[in-house]
């Protein structure tokens, strides 16, 4: 199986995969977050990504730093001076977590911090289940999952309504 807690096999991976290889190295991205043990999540390491996908950076934050965390993020050059940036406080798993959205290069990224360690926070979960699924159904399946993106379906509820799952969020992690 793929190491996902790193991003080698981006390096050899179809075309925007390569690409976000790219553009993660030349920011030096998780670099610069590694005190948060990153993780790149989501479509694009499982190839399912539709055009728009961002890259999903998750990232384990002990919010009662979340000033640090943020400060860190925006003045240690992660983020380009002339970038817009989007940050909110939301709640997820009855967890309080910190978005920040933004652009690189024609990447939208964004940076999810939670005070839980990414290999168990639900979008890496997810991932790799969504992966292993991938794996064991093929390309049928997959171009499936890939269609309903299209038509603007989440990945969850997509694996959902593939595999007749009532409650996908949790049914992946089973």
């Amino acid at each position: 199986m793929i190491d996902f807690t790193r991003i080698d096999y981006l390096k050899e991976g179809n075309e925007r995969q390569r690409r976000a290889y790219e553009v993660l190295t030349t920011y030096k991205v998780l670099e610069k977050l590694k005190p948060y043990s990153p993780i790149l999540a989501g479509t694009i390491p499982i190839e399912i990504d539709v055009e728009g996908s961002d890259l999903d950076i998750i990232c384990e934050v002990d919010l009662r730093w979340e000033e640090d965390f943020l400060e860190e993020i925006t003045f240690a050059g992660l983020i380009p001076a002339d970038t817009e940036v989007t940050v909110e406080n939301i709640i997820v798993n009855g967890k309080k977590s910190v978005v920040l959205n933004f652009m690189l290069e024609e990447f939208p990224v964004e940076v999810f911090g939670q005070n839980t360690p990414t290999q168990e926070q639900n979008a890496y979960r997810h991932m790799i289940a969504e992966y292993n699924i991938l794996q064991e159904k093929g390309e049928e399946f997959k171009n499936k999952i890939i269609e309903l993106k299209r038509q603007g379906i989440k990945t969850e509820p997509a694996f959902g309504m593939v595999m007749n799952l009532k409650n996908p969020y949790e049914d992946l992690l089973k």
